[in-house]
């Protein structure tokens, strides 16, 4: 079977549970539900679920020698022993965690310490795995500050060396905090210098947007108001031109994650597909100039959204490994999206493929 590395960004989740609808008041105690304590980010979320749909894969995350990195590792290992084999754990450094709070009826909000992938770099990929591998996934350079400060230099680098190990390569962004430092940096630049090297580019449009065009961005947000920024998109004005730049930067296979109504996706022509590695054996001819819309599908329930964009984009890895057509990947992809929503983790609510089969069979029920 074709192998995979999922590298970048993972950290440790900590969701409390909320069972009702609360407003969040300064001095105020609430009372929650019991904890879940679970990997997350990029490495996890994303080599994770391509591990469960039967991808052999490798997760090259960076943590710290303290408890969270050792709960990091001990989730990993129990998963299954030998998945945390690839992570590097660097003395005297803080791990990333993240506190996700997840109040019935509004949007999550996340509290996120980086940690240790701030110092993420080539350094931190084991390259002679990427050489017996067909792909190279890396998740969530704008909250890795290595990844973005200098226009993005050791990003391009990472990915570069993943190109002339010969693997296919793939990247998906994450959310950018308008305040921070990342919010600084000339994501178009980063982005025009990166994506010629990203054969596969699975960003959501809210992040897409804020790089690209922060005019828009900010519009959207007005009309949006309390809404999500995704409930009031066009697809003619706001996400096909975002997608026809990045194809045009230069990226051959986009999946663009709209949240709650979708995902849009597209390729590149036959000459820009020809160029990506053999090994994902992708049939250029037929993959050339595409374009669709994937509807969401409607679960049963809603817990929480975490992690449902990395599960999208392992489902789509995976079929596109498994020599799916690009509107099977997008299905599976969409299909995947709604059963990880029905948990609070990532992880706990995903279904094999060929349970995903059954329930599209059957008008879908998770």
């Amino acid at each position: 079977m074709k192998k995979a590395v999922v590298a970048g960004h993972i950290c440790l989740d900590v969701i409390p549970a909320f069972e009702n609808h609360v407003d969040l008041t300064p001095g105020r105690l609430y009372e929650v539900g019991a904890p879940t304590f679970a990997t997350g980010g990029a490495v996890s979320n994303t080599g994770m679920t391509m591990h469960i749909l039967g991808t052999p894969v490798l997760l090259m995350g960076k943590v710290g020698d303290d408890s969270f990195g050792e709960q990091i590792l001990g989730i990993l290992k129990k998963r299954q022993p030998g998945l945390e084999a690839g992570m590097a754990v660097v003395p005297g450094v803080a791990s990333s965690y993240t506190v996700v709070v997840n109040i019935p009826g509004v949007d999550r909000i996340f509290l996120h310490c980086p940690g240790a992938n701030m110092n993420y770099g080539c350094a931190d990929v084991n390259w002679s795995q990427v050489k017996e591998s067909a792909l190279f996934h890396f998740g969530y350079p704008p909250i890795m500050k290595r990844m973005y400060e200098n226009d993005g230099e050791e990003l391009v680098r990472v990915m570069k060396k993943a190109k002339d190990a010969g693997a296919a390569t793939s990247m998906d962004l994450a959310a950018v905090d308008p305040g921070s430092e990342a919010a600084k940096a000339d994501w178009e630049l980063i982005l025009s210098n990166v994506l010629p090297l990203t054969d596969i580019f699975v960003p959501s449009v809210e992040e897409l947007c804020f790089m690209l065009d922060r005019d828009k961005y900010y519009e959207i947000k007005g009309r949006a108001g309390r809404a999500d920024f995704t409930e009031v998109l066009s697809l003619e004005n706001d996400i096909i031109p975002l997608a026809e730049k990045c194809i045009a930067m230069g990226t051959g296979i986009l999946l663009i994650k709209c949240g709650v109504p979708g995902m849009y996706y597209c390729t590149a022509g036959e000459e820009r597909l020809k160029k990506i590695s053999f090994r994902i054996e992708l049939d250029a001819k037929e993959w050339a100039d595409k374009k669709g819309f994937e509807k969401s599908f409607k679960p049963d329930r809603v817990l929480s959204g975490t992690g449902a964009g990395d599960t999208c984009v392992a489902a789509f890895l995976t079929s596109i490994l498994n020599g799916r057509p690009i509107e099977k990947c997008a299905e599976y992809a969409a299909a995947t999206g709604a059963c990880c929503v029905t948990t609070y983790d990532a992880l706990s609510g995903l279904k094999s493929f060929e349970e995903l089969d059954d329930m599209l069979r059957n008008n879908f029920n998770c």
